[in-house]
């Protein structure tokens, strides 16, 4: 087994697989995409909101917003220790959103949102929310946590992972992996967090299909 990067960058990564057969490569591009997990707001309180969008849609705008996410600070909301259905510091962030328009009509982005968690924000401050006629205002609080991309596309990565043959002529194990990011987790984290994931799998089937044995 080989395996080369031919391109890295935060957003995207080319990875040459060659002595890998078809099988688990294509395993590592679908986990990429569903099982890898990254932080996006998945409840909201809406404390005040005379703006024309209905609190539901503002909800899932929020939800939508890509967020920075260090996976070595956040567990899983159902493998964190402290077993509370709010959640603690250790699996879920506090976002906030406070603002209002006076005499003029305000866009709110998402560089609105303060983060009680200075490694947790949007990828970029300038993703629109709504706009605020004057005398409009929204405050409410929002609750990130991890999630997977099979539960919700708003926890996927990558907007897209691709594998194809290494050369037309290529008909054996050799290809090549594209993995994009949405700007939560760097490309090549995804590809390595990918392959833990598959493997972790593989372990918990071998050690289950020795257990037939006995």
């Amino acid at each position: 087994m080989k395996i080369k990067i031919l391109e890295k960058t935060d957003g995207k990564v080319k990875i040459h697989l060659a002595g890998v057969s078809r099988a688990y490569a294509n395993s590592i591009r679908r986990l990429a995409l569903s099982e890898v997990p990254c932080l996006a707001i998945d409840e909201v309180v809406i404390l005040d909101n005379s703006s024309i969008v209905y609190d539901e849609l503002l909800s899932h705008r929020l939800g939508l917003i890509p967020l920075k996410t260090d996976l070595s600070n956040f567990v899983l909301r159902e493998e964190c220790a402290c077993k509370n259905p709010l959640g603690c510091p250790k699996c879920r962030v506090l976002l906030t959103l406070d603002v209002e328009a006076n005499r003029k009509t305000k866009d709110v982005s998402s560089g609105d949102l303060k983060s009680e968690d200075a490694s947790v924000f949007p990828i970029s401050p300038s993703i629109p929310i709504v706009r605020l006629a004057p005398d409009q205002k929204i405050k409410l609080e929002a609750y990130a946590r991890l999630g997977r991309g099979k539960e919700h596309a708003k926890w996927q990565p990558a907007s897209a992972s691709i594998l194809k043959p290494f050369s037309e002529e290529d008909i054996g194990d050799d290809y090549i992996l594209e993995i994009e990011s949405v700007g939560s987790l760097p490309a090549i984290e995804i590809f390595v967090k990918a392959v833990e994931i598959l493997n972790n799998k593989l372990s918990e089937f071998l050690e289950k299909s020795r257990s037939l044995r006995k």
